[in-house]
């Protein structure tokens, strides 16, 4: 059977539609350092495996998603690894949309601050550039968020999804998804994303959605050695 483009989703966007932020080579890209760690292997081949290695940043880390894991590059470590539950949705769910605003170059300091205080997934300096992203303000201030990232072919990954711990259970950021993942339908794109496999509570909320599970798959976290 061939493999589905989501079971790579690093290695498909950064050799498709965001090859632009991609750095290496055919045996192994990274993105650009300012916009994401993420990082892919073409194989688990000894060639692809020390070209991933060269990638890895002497102070940093990259993060590979995979269905299979693969083997750590000569003189890599991994620092975490964790088993996520990635989900899609061919439809969402009828439900309110929030007073939303569109984000971008005046609001990055504060899209930044909120998504380290809340530790949405990895969100550098220049990831808000990745996709379009929406968020809700009270009083001026950034309260919530949401946006896009990968952009395998096809697909396009809802993600930077936060609300301030001063906002939340007020259904800010389920309703800010269905308006990234409508516009991503709208485009004729399926939207996915990834949520760690133990957090039932988001699962349950991306399912009232109408995302699905459609397999497991695991992320690990190398540096070097």
């Amino acid at each position: 059977m061939e493999p589905h483009v989501l079971d790579r989703p690093v290695w498909q966007a950064l050799t498709s539609r965001q090859a632009g932020l991609a750095l290496g080579d055919a045996r192994a890209w990274r993105m650009e350092p300012r916009h994401g760690p993420f990082a892919a292997a073409a194989d688990a081949s000894a060639e692809s495996l020390v070209a991933l290695g060269a990638l890895i940043p002497a102070d940093g880390e990259l993060w590979l998603v995979e269905v299979v894991e693969m083997p750590l590059p000569p003189g890599a470590v991994a620092v975490r690894r964790a088993v996520l539950a990635q989900m899609v949705a061919e439809g969402i769910s009828d439900g309110p949309e929030p007073d939303f605003v569109a984000l971008g170059e005046g609001d990055a300091a504060e899209m930044l601050a909120l998504a380290t205080l809340t530790a949405p997934g990895p969100f550098l300096s220049l990831t808000r550039r990745l996709g379009d992203f929406i968020g809700i303000k009270a009083d001026g201030r950034l309260v919530a968020m949401a946006g896009e990232r990968m952009r395998p072919e096809g697909h396009t990954e809802v993600s930077g999804v936060c609300t301030h711990p001063d906002w939340r259970g007020r259904g800010l950021a389920g309703g800010l998804m269905r308006v990234v993942s409508r516009r991503i339908l709208a485009r004729g794109d399926v939207p996915f994303l990834h949520s760690y496999a133990s957090n039932a509570g988001a699962i349950a909320l991306y399912e009232k959605l109408g995302f699905r599970i459609r397999r497991e798959m695991g992320v690990t976290v190398i540096g070097r050695g």
